[in-house]
């Protein structure tokens, strides 16, 4: 009786044959997410503008919606709420500007005489250094300030480079939240027909599910910032800390970076209290922006996130600090929206049923509904 042929493949253990299968595959996915990390970095000129404008869109399109359910054409309630959205923007930033002009010389007197004062301190203090040995550290720093000229000029001369792509990259995002308003559901509409026909619906659904999530989390984070802004900058006011309503507007912009914009910016503020008022100030200013943080964590996230966009703290840590490491600061602040996307896109995508799962979200998410603009006739499935 002939002896039976043994394979290469059947030779192999199992487990290790499924080891090397999940292996390869792996690899070939990794390599994707490589090579469309490289194609986002060269085109970071345009992604994060786009992300940007996204994110503007999400915010400001229930209020054009409502408009435009109440008869007003289209384009007019997009000019209408853009116009709006930069005289209340450049209203708040002059003042915010001449309070910090007008604050100023104030603060400077103050961190002036607290220098001296920490001056008379090392000398007639604990540390009886000689008044020798503090010109020489002041000299000394002096110094290395003229030695590193040239690196500063560099640095001024790129920082205008840096100033041309600022202005460039604001033209684009004002051009593309101005398209995303007025028809950005028929320029998706339009972008997905790419997707093969039997799944293009379900696509469609996954990314109307997850556009309701960007808005529930924009709005909810706009919300929490405002409260944090408002909270922060009314006590700094209480104390005569100076620099009080410029110090609460970068807690604003800080709270849009969870976790991390408003542990800096806090402590910013608790620093310039330290400066011009001292150990208690800073105390108190430290014990306010606990509190704050605490109404913010306990109170208001759950209150006005909602299941829609509830992501696992670890998750949002993770997808900070992975958004720091590839981008930086524009990282950090677009990843959670990032996240709170594709985690409601995913689930729709993977649904068993994708219509029931958006409807599902879009309840939790207060009602919010992407795919309803009354001067648009909903697409029709097409299975071309």
């Amino acid at each position: 009786m002939p002896a039976t042929r043994v394979s290469d493949d059947d030779s192999v253990d199992p487990f290790l044959r499924k080891t090397a299968a999940w292996s390869w595959r792996l690899l070939v996915v990794g390599g994707a997410i490589v090579a469309l990390l490289w194609l986002v970095s060269r085109l970071e000129v345009i992604v994060v503008p786009v992300a940007l404008a996204t994110m503007l869109a999400a915010l400001l399109l229930p209020a054009v919606d409502w408009l435009d359910r109440r008869g007003a054409p289209r384009g007019g309630a997009v000019a209408l709420i853009l116009l709006g959205g930069f005289a209340i923007f450049g209203g708040i930033l002059t003042f915010v500007v001449s309070q910090f002009v007008s604050g100023l010389p104030g603060l400077v007197e103050q961190v002036t005489y607290s220098i001296d004062g920490l001056r008379r301190w090392l000398v007639d203090g604990p540390a009886h250094l000689s008044r020798e040995q503090i010109d020489n550290a002041g000299d000394t720093a002096i110094k290395a300030l003229r030695d590193n000229q040239e690196q500063l000029t560099t640095g001024a001369l790129s920082t205008a480079a840096t100033l041309t792509e600022l202005v460039t990259g604001a033209l684009l995002v004002l051009f593309t939240l101005i398209f995303l308003l007025h028809g950005g559901r028929n320029i998706y509409s339009f972008v997905t027909k790419i997707v093969p026909s039997h799944a293009r619906e379900r696509v469609r659904d996954a990314g109307r599910a997850g556009f309701g999530s960007l808005i529930g989390y924009v709005r909810a984070t706009a919300l929490v910032a405002l409260v944090d802004a408002v909270g922060i900058g009314t006590g700094l006011a209480i104390m005569g800390i100076p620099l009080a309503l410029p110090l609460a507007s970068l807690v604003f912009l800080g709270a849009f970076i969870p976790l991390v914009g408003a542990v800096v910016t806090g402590f910013l503020a608790v620093v310039v209290a330290l400066l011009a008022k001292g150990v208690v100030y800073a105390a108190i200013t430290l014990g306010l922006i606990i509190a704050v943080q605490q109404l913010e964590a306990h109170i208001l996230q759950p209150l006005v996130m909602g299941r829609a966009v509830s992501i696992h703290p670890l998750a949002i840590v993770l997808a900070i600090s992975a958004g720091a490491v590839l981008a930086g600061i524009v990282g950090a602040l677009l990843s959670v929206p990032l996240v709170a996307f594709l985690n409601s896109a995913i689930r729709v995508l993977v649904a068993d049923d994708p219509a029931e799962e958006a409807a599902e979200l879009e309840e939790n998410d207060d009602g919010i509904v992407f795919n309803a603009e009354p001067d648009v006739v909903p697409p029709k499935r097409d299975n071309s």
